[in-house]
């Protein structure tokens, strides 16, 4: 990752120097050009600049770009002059959590209000069942064994996983492999929908937000609050 960076930095360096040498040739009045020509007079202006832009964006990723910039540039002032905080480590951690919960909470709700939508009409189709905490089952295939994993075995099993519009954002059966692991170790609607099955059988599970990634979403195609769809089968329990 290191060097993935630094690698990335000299790239922004060297092309800084050209656009330098571009610019003493070459002048355009537009303000967009005018702003990529911001002159950096030496290696540790353009390191300076790039480790800004790198902030920038890990802040904006995590759903950071509303805050107060002054604010961020006093704090990182006054820990490189060695000056008293305002705050604790311990209150920093806690405020940026806390912020980071409200931002993703509020960014949630359009995908929570349409998978709520969503779980009143499933529920209303033929064989689906509808389980205490909001989950939804269907049997697609039963099966003749009575045997259920506990929430603390392993298992194996294929799966589909689809998003409410149909997007398929994670498939061991595209994969063409089976998986296990503990169910110890899964989002919440897995654990609760899988020691419901017994070996053999072939379930379709809806699990609402809060039973699957909540407001934090996951990767790119899983939002915050979405409502996620699995097909899955279980093959067996596996003992250590």
């Amino acid at each position: 990752m290191k060097k993935l960076f630094f690698g990335a930095l000299i790239l922004t360096c060297t092309a800084t120097m050209a656009q330098k040498s571009t610019t003493t040739k070459k002048v355009t009045a537009t303000k967009s050009v005018a702003a990529t020509t911001t002159p950096l007079k030496n290696l540790k202006d353009s390191a300076s600049y790039a480790l800004g832009v790198n902030i920038a964006k890990n802040l904006k990723a995590q759903n950071l770009d509303k805050i107060d910039v002054s604010l961020v540039t006093k704090g990182m002032n006054d820990v490189f002059g060695n000056k008293p905080l305002s705050i604790t480590e311990m209150q920093s951690m806690q405020c940026v959590n806390t912020y980071v919960q409200a931002q993703n909470a509020q960014k949630s709700m359009p995908e929570k209000a349409a998978g709520k939508k969503f779980l009143a009409e499933n529920a209303k189709r033929k064989g689906v069942i509808s389980m205490p905490g909001g989950w939804q089952y269907e049997v697609l295939r039963a099966s003749e064994s009575t045997v259920h994993p506990l929430p603390t075995d392993k298992v194996k099993v294929h799966y589909h996983g689809t998003l409410t519009d149909g997007t398929v954002f994670e498939s061991s059966v595209d994969r063409g492999e089976p998986i296990s692991f503990g169910l110890n170790q899964v989002i919440k609607g897995w654990t609760l929908a899988v020691t419901q099955m017994t070996v053999g059988s072939k379930w379709k599970i809806f699990l609402p937000s809060d039973l699957a990634y909540g407001d934090n979403g996951s990767g790119d195609k899983i939002k915050p609050g979405a409502t996620l769809i699995f097909e899955v089968e279980l093959l067996d329990i596996e003992k250590e």
